[in-house]
């Protein structure tokens, strides 16, 4: 209403202009004030009524009013920051100067491991009964590890993912069975087998098989990149049944299984293996309740974390190294193509973070996140990678030795576009 009153005020004028009688008659100046006068009354009082109106209107009924479902909250708690402080010293500290030996050995130290239960990682996946359970916790201790070192972080977390599963699908029965033993001062170690050794492997098309066979599952096939290959004593191994694909529980010691180490490109500090199965005995983990898109999902994010810390280590080590490498009488940094990419590199980092928050915090307030995983894979897959090759394009020659460890770095980061297939 405002604007067509507006708009004829402005008609007005511009006819008044055009028009040569108000000159004859010696009128055009009072006119023209005379129109200008009306529509700016007019126009202050319908402001004045649609703002009152908007006052009395139901938040819900403005137009942008922004929906519940569609806010998530960037802030942590103190308790999350206080672990978040915590383990970003413990990379620091610990897991950085560790890395390069565990990569090269592909075994995680027991000072390392010690150290690290000391924090109480997998007390954090076993809460009180009743107590909250929180996915951005999650995510920011991975995000936290992998800034020291993804292939030990991957290693440290292979129980935790084995312990959060459990503790979310287990019947009350398997968790009566398999969590007091993590709870225990000397913890066993665990892991999840979900990758298979396919082109463009898509996890929810498994050619590993489950074959059920009374109150048991036989399971027979292959896996890869399993984490902890040579040393986990319980697998959570995906597979599919006559029906839906799930999650079985499988012992080491059990027959028909062979786990073999194989080296790997990058992470290798996790000991990543391939497990073959002939016929192996299994427990399905949970009953009709158990989520396998959402089983897969999550993991899926676990590795965006990852991949999002690791990122983060690569920027602030180029940072410092540009602004102090010189050349031709001036820091690298002040060259204007030095400069974008490190800038491009801090957007892309960040849009990765948020992309990851918004899916885990969708996930904890328990709303669909599928969506928001696909998305956030597709991105993360892309970026990370691209800030691992500029990482190492930014040192030029001393960023392809293991003397830097961008090196690492860069090899580690293609693990986010693999693990967990390509497809969703």
């Amino acid at each position: 209403m405002s604007t067509n009153l507006e708009g004829l005020g402005l008609s007005l004028l511009n006819r008044l202009a055009g028009a040569e009688w108000p000159d004859r008659w010696g009128l055009r100046k009072s006119l023209e004030q005379a129109v200008y006068r009306g529509s700016k009354s007019s126009y202050a009082l319908v402001s004045k009524l649609a703002r009152e109106l908007a006052q009395k209107r139901a938040p819900s009924q403005l137009h942008g009013a922004p929906r519940p479902n569609d806010l998530f909250d960037l802030g942590i708690s103190e308790e999350q920051q206080m672990v978040r402080d915590t383990l970003r010293r413990f990379a620091t500290e610990v897991l950085r100067p560790a890395a390069l030996d565990a990569d090269e050995t592909g075994v995680v130290a027991a000072t390392v491991r010690t150290k690290a239960l000391s924090l109480g990682l997998l007390q954090q996946a076993l809460p009180e009964e009743g107590a909250e359970r929180s996915m951005v916790t999650h995510m920011l201790v991975a995000e936290e590890l992998a800034r020291g070192d993804m292939g030990l972080a991957v290693a440290l977390l292979a129980s935790v993912s084995a312990v959060n599963a459990l503790v979310r699908w287990a019947t009350p029965a398997q968790k009566a069975a398999r969590l007091p033993a993590f709870a225990g001062d000397s913890p066993p170690l665990a892991t999840v087998a979900v990758n298979e050794p396919t082109v463009l492997f898509d996890p929810k098309r498994l050619a590993t098989r489950a074959q059920r066979k009374g109150a048991h599952w036989l399971l027979t096939g292959s896996k890869a990149l399993v984490p902890l290959a040579s040393h986990a004593e319980l697998l959570l191994v995906a597979a599919q049944t006559a029906g839906e694909p799930g999650v079985f529980l499988v012992d080491r010691q059990s027959a028909g299984i062979e786990l073999v180490p194989e080296g790997s490109m990058g992470v290798r500090a996790a000991g990543l293996g391939s497990l073959r199965l002939d016929r192996a005995p299994a427990e399905r983990l949970g009953d009709e309740t158990f989520d396998y898109p959402q089983f897969v999902d999550l993991g899926i994010l676990a590795w965006c974390a990852l991949a999002v810390g690791t990122s983060q280590a690569v920027l602030e080590h180029v940072i410092p190294y540009c602004n102090d490498r010189v050349a031709f009488g001036e820091p690298i940094s002040h060259r204007q193509a030095v400069a974008f990419t490190i800038a491009d590199m801090a957007i892309e980092l960040d849009a990765m973070r948020l992309l990851t928050s918004r899916a885990v915090c969708r996930a904890d307030r328990g709303l669909s996140f599928q969506r928001e995983t696909y998305l956030t894979r597709l991105f993360v897959a892309e970026k990370a990678m691209q800030i691992g090759t500029d990482g190492v394009q930014l040192l030029g020659g001393h960023g392809y030795t293991k003397e830097e460890p961008v090196e690492r770095w860069f090899r580690d980061l293609r693990a986010a576009g693999i693990a967990y297939g390509l497809h969703l």
